[in-house]
């Protein structure tokens, strides 16, 4: 299992403390230093969608060019997320083919229930 983030993202440091005290083993990925191919942004998008992982409401968006906001299609929000990582919804968790995006302490109980 692996959790993608930011290490400095207060919703990461807050997923990373509930898994560390439920004892779930999982490894860290820093989307900001350790990158990310588009491979694997292709294939959360393909399964959760690239609305669900597109942060319409951080900085990073809110800092684009009125011409990179407008008309964002999934092949244009991928190349957007490539080029600006914190564009991604953090966190990501990825366990085999499931996803989780974001972190409410609920939403990861019932996840490993």
């Amino acid at each position: 299992m692996t959790l993608y983030g930011i290490k400095n993202c207060d919703t990461v440091r807050k997923a990373r403390k509930w898994l560390e005290a439920e004892k779930i083993d999982f490894t860290f990925h820093d989307f900001r230093e350790d990158g990310l191919t588009a491979d694997t942004v292709k294939q959360w998008v393909d399964i959760v969608g690239w609305e669900v992982l597109f942060n319409k409401r951080s900085t990073s968006f809110r800092g684009l060019t009125d011409a990179e906001k407008s008309d964002i299609t999934q092949d244009k929000a991928i190349a957007l997320m490539l080029q600006h990582p914190t564009l991604i919804k953090r966190p990501v968790l990825v366990k085999q083919d499931s996803i989780l995006i974001g972190f409410k302490p609920e939403q990861y109980q019932a996840w490993f229930a």
